[in-house]
């Protein structure tokens, strides 16, 4: 085998391992949620407690990652990976075998630690082993591999909730979450990667300093930018069905249709983004071009200036517009990363994404509760008009070995 061959071959080997924990991780977020009818009644507890319990992953994970990202750059993403698997089967396990709310709120605890590794650990294993060239490809099939966990939830949930209850469904997540972990310490010679703190000629930086890193300009914008993401994504995932039948009169299967054509589209357009970002010189231009194209979408779609039967053909040309970005997006933040700080970089920033998604449910359930449904399309319109102001003010920096 050619040199070049081999190197592909391995590239692609890494790509696929990564990209599959990363799909478990999404899979494992909703894999509890979708079978929250059954549960609600087994237990006999309210949709407003079992919503808590998401509010309590979502939050345990967004304060952890930073933490994990320290911790892949202290003992390498591997063992980080590891742990968070194990404790994110242990989380489904615990849910599976819940006979009480405090044994759901238990498991999502568990859940959400093992949820905080993913991203710092993916990325440092992606950037420390694919070729720079491939990197584009790289980023666009972790993204891919999440939408695909996140799809096979609420199928394999309700086919399995119906043949052995929501916790044998439960249960046989965690099956397969153990199935993937043996997998992937089976091959994890390919899922090695030198610790950050390791490789450093001199002496290991403090706590302060690596604090000082995170205070970092470009940093800080780079999280501001995933905040403004998580707001718009998870206020069109959680309240856009809801939103479209209140504005436009629609039934729920077509709002339905138009939310799953939006997450199509934006699988889609992640694919697509790929071949882009290895093309592309100025990345920063690709988010902003991406963005503003959603964004005039959200904004025809608040306008009510769709007919209804439009609606999914709008939604899903938004979701690729926004999902072209993502594999651009990671590389923009890998450009704002200063050498030896991967792991707590990426972890850093990802923790926007859940900071998103702890604010959006309060604010966009209020404004629907005040039969304001086009404040909510309008509301993303503006933290997409935002993102982009952020990405436009980064400062140009280069790329730095990771």
């Amino acid at each position: 085998m050619s040199a070049a061959a081999e190197s592909l071959r391995q590239d692609v080997k890494v790509i696929g391992l990564v990209a599959l924990a990363h799909g478990l991780s999404h899979f494992f977020q909703i894999a509890t949620a979708v079978l929250f009818p059954l549960i609600k009644d087994d237990l006999g507890v309210s949709y407003t407690a079992l919503g808590a319990t998401v509010a309590l992953y979502y939050i345990v994970s967004g304060i952890c990652q930073t933490l994990a990202g320290f911790a892949v750059d202290r003992y390498g993403a591997r063992r980080v990976l590891y742990s968070g698997l194990a404790l994110a089967v242990a989380g489904a396990l615990l849910a599976g075998l819940s006979q009480n709310y405090a044994m759901l709120v238990i498991a999502a605890v568990v859940g959400g630690l093992g949820n905080s590794v993913f991203h710092p650990v993916d990325f440092s294993i992606l950037n420390a082993r694919v070729r720079k060239n491939r990197l584009g490809y790289a980023f666009s099939w972790h993204g891919i591999a999440g939408y695909l966990g996140y799809a096979a939830a609420p199928a394999y949930g309700i086919a399995m909730a119906t043949a052995f209850g929501w916790r044998g469904a439960l249960l046989g997540a965690a099956a397969i979450g153990a199935a993937v972990v043996t997998l992937l310490v089976v091959q994890g010679q390919s899922l090695r990667v030198e610790p950050a703190d390791a490789r450093r000629a001199g002496p290991v930086p403090g706590l302060g300093a690596d604090l000082r890193v995170l205070a970092q300009l470009p940093v800080l914008m780079v999280f501001g930018y995933f905040v403004m993401l998580g707001v718009a994504f998870i206020a069109i995932q959680t309240f856009g069905i809801s939103a479209l039948i209140s504005l436009y009169g629609v039934n729920a299967a077509l709002a339905s249709a138009a939310l799953t054509a939006y997450l199509v589209g934006g699988a889609t357009g992640i694919f697509c983004g790929g071949f882009v970002a290895v093309r592309a010189s100025r990345h920063d231009l690709v988010a902003v071009g991406g963005m503003a194209a959603s964004a005039t979408l959200m904004f025809a779609l608040a306008s009510s200036w769709v007919p209804g039967a439009l609606l999914p053909l709008l939604l899903a040309t938004a979701g690729f517009s926004s999902g072209l970005t993502n594999p651009s997006r990671d590389l923009i933040v890998r450009a704002a990363t200063p050498a030896g700080s991967t792991g707590k970089v990426y972890g850093f920033v990802y923790s926007g994404l859940d900071v998103g998604s702890m604010v959006t449910p309060v604010i966009f359930g209020w404004l629907l509760d005040h039969g304001e449904p086009a404040a909510l399309f309008y509301a993303v319109v503006g933290v997409l008009a935002l993102s982009i102001v952020t990405v436009l003010r980064l400062p140009v920096r280069k790329p730095q070995p990771t």
